[in-house]
């Protein structure tokens, strides 16, 4: 009876050390791309996530813009046929025509595709591509006839306009240079951050960059985008005798 039951107690123990053995065999040669583990769950919420797309507004509508303009009329409509959006000031005014974003941004790439078209010859009129906080936080393009003197000074031919790149303040900074008239142009201004988390703007015309400065100030300041065209006494030598405009096929924030 003894030896009957050690020979049952070795086989049970037999088959256990056999069962657990092939247990661990299994273990082993699962597919690894069906194991979820704890390694592949924190790689997996590790992984960059993707970009985020570019925001372009078409201007086959106003959707997500308002009105900004200062002084007269709002001045402007969606040319239906082409998908543009065309402003003007009127002759003999002060007009400013504007719109506006409703959404602020920081950090990116600003671009406004835009028709500069001949503009009155002296004529104090600007198309204005920019970014809005306050009067001492604007990052600008301005694009006019200029006054005679920036006009002098940069050797203007007569099909050239003046456009000017601007801070605002903190700080102060300008940048004049030449365009021709009656073409289009991708307008840029570029924002990212030094190591002490302060705006570098670059502005650029078709990928060429014009400027660039170290502004006082980072992401705390948010902006508005504009699209204009004013009446302003900077940019001409007399109130204009013209009535002019200017036409944005998109503006796009990436």
């Amino acid at each position: 009876m003894k030896n009957n039951y050690f020979k049952a107690a070795a086989f049970a123990l037999t088959m256990l050390l056999f069962s657990c053995s092939t247990q661990d065999l299994t273990d082993e040669s699962q597919d690894p791309s069906t194991t979820t583990n704890s390694s592949t769950t924190k790689m997996s919420k590790m992984a960059p996530t993707k970009p985020t797309a570019p925001k372009i507004w078409e201007f086959n509508d106003l959707n997500e813009w308002e009105d900004a303009t200062q002084v007269g009329n709002p001045n402007y409509f969606i040319d239906t046929n082409n998908g543009y959006l065309h402003l003007f000031t009127n002759a003999n005014t002060w007009d400013r025509t504007k719109v506006k974003s409703v959404a602020t941004y920081a950090t990116g790439s600003y671009s406004w595709r835009v028709y500069v078209p001949t503009m009155g010859v002296g004529d104090m009129a600007s198309i204005g591509a920019f970014l809005y906080n306050n009067d001492t936080h604007e990052l600008d393009f301005e694009i006019g006839y200029g006054n005679r003197a920036i006009r002098q000074q940069l050797n203007a031919a007569s099909d050239e306009l003046i456009v000017y790149n601007t801070s605002q303040a903190n700080p102060y900074h300008s940048f004049q240079s030449k365009i021709k008239r009656e073409q289009w142009y991708t307008l840029t201004i570029e924002l990212a951050l030094n190591s002490k988390k302060k705006y570098v703007t670059t502005w650029k015309i078709d990928n060429v960059v014009l400027s660039s400065a170290t502004l006082t100030y980072g992401t705390a300041t948010k902006f508005k985008i504009f699209c204009s065209v004013e009446n302003l006494t900077f940019i001409g030598d007399h109130i204009p005798y013209t009535q002019n405009y200017a036409l944005f096929d998109w503006v796009e924030f990436k």
